[in-house]
């Protein structure tokens, strides 16, 4: 059985915003890898670096992580539907593939705190129920799980005393759902067959785009104010503003990557999408490894962005390189050994 993606089966623009989602999420988890000490010093979030970290929470904060949920929703549909045309057992296939990245998730903890991997993992055993249901099913549900969310978080933050319904609304205004609502939206898109044919559904695409627009300008605005003002429901505000945030910036991009010049120029990008599961854990040893270089005690947003700009383009270099002589990224052999065994071809 030969399970592998050959090139022409690719989707560049997938491993291209992949890649953006990666940068992105550096931004994120950099200046998590460096632990602040009770007692020590603190970052510095005066002047420039105050302005960094605001832009930071309007533009990257959740909403990079959420665009790689989506891809991740997207990946589910390709895996299990390739499964089943090779006579596979495709849901059992993939929640093989799930355990497989626990157990890596698991041991990457111990290397960064901060890790997703075991968190996808898990939430990623609750789309195998959607693998046979029709779109306009999917689309019921999502809209439904949407829609909950949204209401808590509204909540939270206009409503913070709920009483004896504080669980349920912390429960539906949790991360873990918007994640588990990106990767319902990515399965969806995949199995509607707009990813394949992009240009067949600009129309629809466009629209979402200029729906979404007007939120993310007005959750940019907000967010800007609650930081000027220290606002304590800051982390509901950017939540609020993460699912249409998202959503203008896939549109965006699928609209984008139309353009082969485009496509063409950004190639090495999609290397780096190309290994994401690679890179995403070797992101936490290449940072680690420039800020004990730099000697910082603290890394502030300044720090970060030096940082981002420095690792992904060590990630560029090395991605591009890998592929002249290999066909896939170390981690991601490991990961379908881990998920077929000696079956692999």
């Amino acid at each position: 059985m030969n399970e592998s993606i050959t090139q022409k089966e690719r989707i560049i623009s997938l491993d291209i915003i992949r890649g953006l989602a990666l940068f992105g999420i550096l931004f994120i988890n950099v200046g998590a890898y460096q632990i602040i000490v009770e007692g020590g010093a603190l970052p510095d979030y005066s002047g420039i670096n105050g302005i960094i970290d605001t832009l930071i929470d309007i533009l990257i904060e959740k909403k990079f992580f959420s665009i790689f949920s989506f891809l991740f929703g997207v990946g589910f549909y390709i895996f299990t539907s390739r499964a089943e045309s090779r006579g596979d057992k495709p849901r059992w296939r993939f929640v093989r593939r799930l355990l497989s990245l626990l157990v890596i998730g698991i041991v990457h903890v111990f290397i960064f705190w901060g890790s997703i991997l075991a968190i996808y993992a898990v939430i990623g055993l609750f789309l195998v129920p959607f693998y046979h249901a029709k779109v306009s099913t999917i689309s019921k549900w999502l809209c439904g799980i949407v829609s909950a969310h949204i209401i808590a978080l509204l909540l939270q933050v206009f409503v913070p005393n709920t009483g004896v319904f504080s669980n349920v609304i912390n429960f539906l205004g949790n991360d873990a759902i918007a994640i588990f609502i990106m990767f319902l939206s990515g399965f969806l898109v995949a199995k509607a067959d707009w990813v394949s044919h992009i240009s067949e559904y600009t129309k629809q695409i466009k629209w979402i785009q200029m729906g979404t627009i007007p939120f993310f300008i007005g959750f940019s605005i907000w967010i800007w104010f609650a930081a000027q003002g220290d606002n304590q429901n800051m982390n509901s505000i950017i939540a609020l503003g993460l699912i249409p945030t998202t959503y203008f910036y896939l549109t965006s991009l699928f609209l984008i990557l139309e353009n082969k010049q485009i496509v063409k120029f950004l190639k090495p990008i999609a290397c780096v999408g190309q290994m994401a599961f690679t890179n995403y854990v070797a992101q936490s040893f290449i940072g680690l490894a420039i800020i004990s270089l730099m000697g910082l005690e603290v890394v502030s947003p300044n720090n970060i962005v030096i940082i981002s700009i420095l690792i992904f383009s060590i990630q560029i270099i090395f991605s591009v390189v890998w592929f002249k002589f290999f066909k896939m990224g170390p981690l991601e052999k490991v990961w379908r050994f881990m998920t077929y065994g000696k079956r692999t071809a």
